[in-house]
Protein backbone atom coordinates (compact mmCIF):
# COMPACT_ATOMS: atom_id res chain seq x y z
CA UNK A 1 0.00 0.00 0.00
CA UNK A 2 1.48 3.47 -1.07
CA UNK A 3 2.57 6.04 1.85
CA UNK A 4 -0.56 8.75 1.67
CA UNK A 5 0.15 11.77 0.09
CA UNK A 6 2.22 14.82 2.49
CA UNK A 7 -0.56 17.92 2.77
CA UNK A 8 0.59 20.90 1.30
CA UNK A 9 1.92 22.61 3.83
CA UNK A 10 4.36 19.78 4.67
CA UNK A 11 4.97 19.34 0.69
CA UNK A 12 6.48 22.78 0.77
CA UNK A 13 8.24 22.90 4.04
CA UNK A 14 9.99 19.79 3.17
CA UNK A 15 11.00 21.73 -1.00
CA UNK A 16 11.91 24.63 1.77
CA UNK A 17 14.54 22.06 4.45
CA UNK A 18 16.11 20.78 1.08
CA UNK A 19 16.02 23.62 -1.40
CA UNK A 20 16.60 27.22 1.02
CA UNK A 21 17.93 25.69 4.53
CA UNK A 22 19.97 22.93 2.16
CA UNK A 23 19.66 21.06 5.84
CA UNK A 24 20.60 17.19 6.22
CA UNK A 25 18.92 14.59 4.56
CA UNK A 26 18.77 13.31 8.22
CA UNK A 27 17.23 16.54 9.79
CA UNK A 28 15.15 16.74 7.02
CA UNK A 29 13.35 12.84 7.51
CA UNK A 30 13.82 13.65 11.63
CA UNK A 31 11.64 17.12 11.15
CA UNK A 32 9.11 15.53 8.82
CA UNK A 33 8.80 12.24 10.89
CA UNK A 34 7.58 15.19 13.53
CA UNK A 35 5.69 16.80 11.98
CA UNK A 36 3.87 13.88 10.36
CA UNK A 37 3.45 12.49 14.46
CA UNK A 38 2.03 16.03 14.95
CA UNK A 39 -0.63 15.91 11.98
CA UNK A 40 -1.80 12.09 13.38
CA UNK A 41 -2.56 13.57 16.89
CA UNK A 42 -4.02 16.46 15.49
CA UNK A 43 -6.78 14.33 13.52
CA UNK A 44 -7.11 12.03 16.41
CA UNK A 45 -8.23 15.17 18.67
CA UNK A 46 -10.36 16.92 15.70
CA UNK A 47 -8.17 20.03 15.48
CA UNK A 48 -6.85 20.91 11.69
CA UNK A 49 -2.87 21.32 10.59
CA UNK A 50 -3.83 24.89 10.11
CA UNK A 51 -4.45 27.23 12.11
CA UNK A 52 -3.33 25.30 14.96
CA UNK A 53 -2.90 26.72 19.04
CA UNK A 54 -0.68 26.46 21.79
CA UNK A 55 -2.77 23.94 23.71
CA UNK A 56 -2.48 21.29 20.94
CA UNK A 57 1.32 21.70 20.32
CA UNK A 58 1.44 21.05 24.47
CA UNK A 59 -1.19 18.01 23.74
CA UNK A 60 0.97 16.01 21.31
CA UNK A 61 4.06 17.22 23.68
CA UNK A 62 2.64 15.93 26.73
CA UNK A 63 1.74 12.66 25.24
CA UNK A 64 5.11 12.40 23.45
CA UNK A 65 6.92 12.45 26.79
CA UNK A 66 5.74 9.01 27.82
CA UNK A 67 7.81 7.26 25.01
CA UNK A 68 11.01 9.65 24.47
CA UNK A 69 13.28 12.03 26.33
CA UNK A 70 13.68 15.32 26.43
CA UNK A 71 16.53 15.82 23.75
CA UNK A 72 13.55 13.77 21.13
CA UNK A 73 10.84 16.51 23.06
CA UNK A 74 13.37 19.33 22.27
CA UNK A 75 13.78 18.39 18.54
CA UNK A 76 10.11 17.57 18.30
CA UNK A 77 9.28 21.43 19.54
CA UNK A 78 11.99 22.83 17.23
CA UNK A 79 10.52 21.07 14.08
CA UNK A 80 6.91 22.57 15.13
CA UNK A 81 8.31 26.01 15.54
CA UNK A 82 10.41 25.64 12.39
CA UNK A 83 7.38 24.28 10.29
CA UNK A 84 4.53 27.14 11.33
CA UNK A 85 7.85 30.07 11.15
CA UNK A 86 7.68 28.91 7.59
CA UNK A 87 4.15 29.16 6.95
CA UNK A 88 3.58 32.43 9.11
CA UNK A 89 5.91 33.73 6.55
CA UNK A 90 4.43 32.32 3.38
CA UNK A 91 1.57 33.41 4.47
CA UNK A 92 -0.19 30.15 4.88
CA UNK A 93 -0.85 30.50 8.97
CA UNK A 94 -2.08 33.36 10.97
CA UNK A 95 0.20 33.08 13.62
CA UNK A 96 2.87 30.19 15.37
CA UNK A 97 1.64 27.96 18.24
CA UNK A 98 4.78 26.37 19.35
CA UNK A 99 6.37 30.06 19.28
CA UNK A 100 5.27 30.44 23.34
CA UNK A 101 5.62 26.96 24.13
CA UNK A 102 8.47 26.48 26.31
CA UNK A 103 11.20 24.00 25.40
CA UNK A 104 11.47 20.95 27.98
CA UNK A 105 14.86 21.37 29.65
CA UNK A 106 17.87 19.31 28.37
CA UNK A 107 19.79 17.53 31.09
CA UNK A 108 23.61 19.36 31.00
CA UNK A 109 25.95 16.90 29.89
CA UNK A 110 29.94 17.49 29.29
CA UNK A 111 31.12 16.17 26.20
CA UNK A 112 33.54 12.83 27.12
CA UNK A 113 37.34 13.64 26.44
CA UNK A 114 40.33 11.85 26.31
CA UNK A 115 43.62 12.52 27.72
CA UNK A 116 46.91 13.89 25.53
CA UNK A 117 48.65 10.49 26.35
CA UNK A 118 45.22 8.17 25.65
CA UNK A 119 44.22 10.01 22.53
CA UNK A 120 48.11 9.61 21.54
CA UNK A 121 47.51 6.03 22.02
CA UNK A 122 44.42 5.89 20.46
CA UNK A 123 45.44 7.26 16.86
CA UNK A 124 48.77 5.28 17.33
CA UNK A 125 46.68 2.23 17.49
CA UNK A 126 46.40 0.91 14.54
CA UNK A 127 49.57 -1.03 12.81
CA UNK A 128 51.07 -0.03 9.55
CA UNK A 129 51.34 -3.31 7.93
CA UNK A 130 48.08 -3.64 5.81
CA UNK A 131 46.46 -1.43 3.88
CA UNK A 132 43.05 -0.86 5.70
CA UNK A 133 45.67 0.11 8.98
CA UNK A 134 47.29 2.63 7.27
CA UNK A 135 43.74 4.18 6.06
CA UNK A 136 42.68 3.99 9.31
CA UNK A 137 45.71 5.64 11.02
CA UNK A 138 45.04 8.47 8.78
CA UNK A 139 41.30 8.74 9.55
CA UNK A 140 41.96 8.94 13.65
CA UNK A 141 45.34 11.37 12.93
CA UNK A 142 42.88 13.31 11.06
CA UNK A 143 39.93 13.46 12.86
CA UNK A 144 42.20 14.47 15.68
CA UNK A 145 44.27 16.92 14.15
CA UNK A 146 41.33 19.19 12.54
CA UNK A 147 38.26 18.39 15.01
CA UNK A 148 36.40 17.30 12.16
CA UNK A 149 32.91 15.61 12.07
CA UNK A 150 32.86 12.02 11.08
CA UNK A 151 30.12 13.08 8.32
CA UNK A 152 32.73 15.21 7.41
CA UNK A 153 35.24 13.19 6.92
CA UNK A 154 33.86 10.75 5.20
CA UNK A 155 32.46 13.41 2.42
CA UNK A 156 36.14 14.36 1.82
CA UNK A 157 37.48 13.77 -1.77
CA UNK A 158 41.57 14.02 -2.22
CA UNK A 159 41.37 18.10 -3.76
CA UNK A 160 40.01 19.11 -0.34
CA UNK A 161 43.39 18.32 0.85
CA UNK A 162 46.79 20.64 0.62
CA UNK A 163 49.27 18.97 2.27
CA UNK A 164 51.93 21.50 1.31
CA UNK A 165 50.07 23.86 2.97
CA UNK A 166 48.75 21.72 5.77
CA UNK A 167 45.18 23.06 5.14
CA UNK A 168 42.20 20.94 4.73
CA UNK A 169 38.59 22.22 2.82
CA UNK A 170 35.78 21.03 4.85
CA UNK A 171 32.03 21.42 3.97
CA UNK A 172 29.89 21.09 6.97
CA UNK A 173 26.87 21.49 8.44
CA UNK A 174 23.98 23.40 6.44
CA UNK A 175 26.90 23.58 3.56
CA UNK A 176 28.94 25.72 5.14
CA UNK A 177 32.71 25.60 3.84
CA UNK A 178 35.98 26.04 6.18
CA UNK A 179 39.25 25.75 5.90
CA UNK A 180 41.20 23.77 9.20
CA UNK A 181 45.04 23.24 9.57
CA UNK A 182 45.96 19.77 9.03
CA UNK A 183 48.99 18.84 11.82
CA UNK A 184 52.19 17.01 11.08
CA UNK A 185 51.54 13.59 12.01
CA UNK A 186 48.40 13.91 10.36
CA UNK A 187 50.29 15.06 6.99
CA UNK A 188 52.52 12.45 7.19
CA UNK A 189 49.61 9.77 8.01
CA UNK A 190 47.96 11.28 4.84
CA UNK A 191 50.72 10.80 2.58
CA UNK A 192 51.62 7.31 3.16
CA UNK A 193 47.52 6.46 2.89
CA UNK A 194 47.91 8.70 -0.36
CA UNK A 195 50.49 6.88 -1.61
CA UNK A 196 50.31 3.07 -0.34
CA UNK A 197 46.86 1.99 0.31
CA UNK A 198 44.36 4.22 -0.99
CA UNK A 199 45.71 3.02 -4.77
CA UNK A 200 45.13 -0.87 -3.51
CA UNK A 201 41.80 -0.24 -2.01
CA UNK A 202 41.04 2.02 -5.40
CA UNK A 203 41.78 -1.23 -7.61
CA UNK A 204 38.99 -3.28 -5.71
CA UNK A 205 36.29 -0.96 -7.77
CA UNK A 206 37.97 -2.61 -11.02
CA UNK A 207 39.56 0.52 -12.36
CA UNK A 208 35.91 2.22 -11.91
CA UNK A 209 36.46 5.77 -11.23
CA UNK A 210 36.05 7.04 -6.70
CA UNK A 211 36.21 10.27 -5.66
CA UNK A 212 36.60 9.92 -2.11
CA UNK A 213 39.36 10.54 -0.21
CA UNK A 214 38.99 7.66 2.41
CA UNK A 215 37.65 3.82 0.72
CA UNK A 216 36.54 0.96 2.00
CA UNK A 217 37.69 -2.42 1.52
CA UNK A 218 35.97 -2.57 -1.78
CA UNK A 219 37.33 0.47 -2.94
CA UNK A 220 34.03 2.53 -2.43
CA UNK A 221 33.26 5.71 -0.14
CA UNK A 222 33.98 5.17 3.22
CA UNK A 223 30.87 5.39 5.94
CA UNK A 224 30.69 6.98 9.32
CA UNK A 225 29.53 3.28 10.80
CA UNK A 226 32.49 1.64 9.38
CA UNK A 227 34.80 4.55 10.75
CA UNK A 228 32.94 4.12 13.92
CA UNK A 229 33.42 -0.24 13.80
CA UNK A 230 37.01 0.98 13.02
CA UNK A 231 37.54 3.07 15.98
CA UNK A 232 36.10 0.60 18.66
CA UNK A 233 39.17 -2.14 16.90
CA UNK A 234 41.62 1.11 17.41
CA UNK A 235 40.31 1.23 21.33
CA UNK A 236 40.83 -2.53 22.39
CA UNK A 237 44.06 -2.02 21.01
CA UNK A 238 45.22 0.36 22.96
CA UNK A 239 43.76 -0.63 25.76
CA UNK A 240 41.31 1.89 26.51
CA UNK A 241 39.07 1.04 29.04
CA UNK A 242 35.85 2.89 27.90
CA UNK A 243 33.82 3.33 24.72
CA UNK A 244 34.70 6.21 22.37
CA UNK A 245 32.91 7.10 19.57
CA UNK A 246 34.44 9.35 16.62
CA UNK A 247 32.89 12.39 17.94
CA UNK A 248 34.97 12.31 21.25
CA UNK A 249 37.84 13.24 19.20
CA UNK A 250 36.30 16.53 18.32
CA UNK A 251 35.82 17.44 21.47
CA UNK A 252 39.36 15.88 22.52
CA UNK A 253 40.70 18.37 19.78
CA UNK A 254 38.68 21.07 21.24
CA UNK A 255 39.20 20.67 25.12
CA UNK A 256 42.99 20.36 24.33
CA UNK A 257 43.20 23.42 22.18
CA UNK A 258 41.53 25.69 24.86
CA UNK A 259 43.50 23.63 27.97
CA UNK A 260 46.96 24.79 25.74
CA UNK A 261 46.24 28.40 25.06
CA UNK A 262 44.07 28.84 22.45
CA UNK A 263 40.95 31.35 22.18
CA UNK A 264 37.40 30.32 21.98
CA UNK A 265 36.67 32.49 19.17
CA UNK A 266 39.47 30.36 17.38
CA UNK A 267 38.11 27.16 18.22
CA UNK A 268 34.90 27.87 17.18
CA UNK A 269 35.98 28.93 13.98
CA UNK A 270 37.76 25.80 13.39
CA UNK A 271 34.80 23.59 14.54
CA UNK A 272 32.48 24.84 12.19
CA UNK A 273 29.92 26.40 15.04
CA UNK A 274 27.36 28.82 14.24
CA UNK A 275 27.26 30.05 17.94
CA UNK A 276 29.79 31.16 20.18
CA UNK A 277 28.22 29.67 22.63
CA UNK A 278 28.52 26.11 21.40
CA UNK A 279 31.53 26.11 21.80
CA UNK A 280 31.89 27.72 25.41
CA UNK A 281 30.99 24.24 26.93
CA UNK A 282 34.54 23.20 26.75
CA UNK A 283 35.15 26.16 29.09
CA UNK A 284 33.57 24.04 31.73
CA UNK A 285 35.89 21.24 30.95
CA UNK A 286 39.01 22.99 31.21
CA UNK A 287 37.61 24.66 34.40
CA UNK A 288 36.20 20.97 35.53
CA UNK A 289 40.42 20.34 35.33
CA UNK A 290 41.70 22.99 37.04
CA UNK A 291 39.95 22.00 39.72
CA UNK A 292 40.85 18.31 39.50
CA UNK A 293 44.33 19.48 39.35
CA UNK A 294 43.81 21.65 42.26
CA UNK A 295 42.58 19.04 44.48
CA UNK A 296 45.40 16.97 43.75
CA UNK A 297 47.99 19.48 43.98
CA UNK A 298 46.97 22.14 46.60
CA UNK A 299 48.56 21.08 50.16
CA UNK A 300 45.44 22.65 51.78
CA UNK A 301 42.96 21.27 49.27
CA UNK A 302 42.87 17.97 50.40
CA UNK A 303 40.81 17.32 53.61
Amino acid sequence: MADAPLPAELERFRDYLAVERRGSPHTTRAYLKDLEQYRAYLEEVGVPLVPSSPAAVRGFLARASGSCGKVSLGRKLSALRSFYRFLVREGLAPANPARGVASPRRPSRLPEVLPEDEVAALVEAPALAKPLELRDRAVLELLYASGLRVSELTALDPEDLDLEEGLVQVLGKRRKERVVPVGRKAREALRRYLAESRPLLLAEKGGAREEALFLNYRGGRLSSRSVARRLERAVLSAGIARRVHPHVLRHSFATHLLGNGADLRSIQELLGHASLSTTQRYTHLDWKHLAEVYDRAHPRAKG
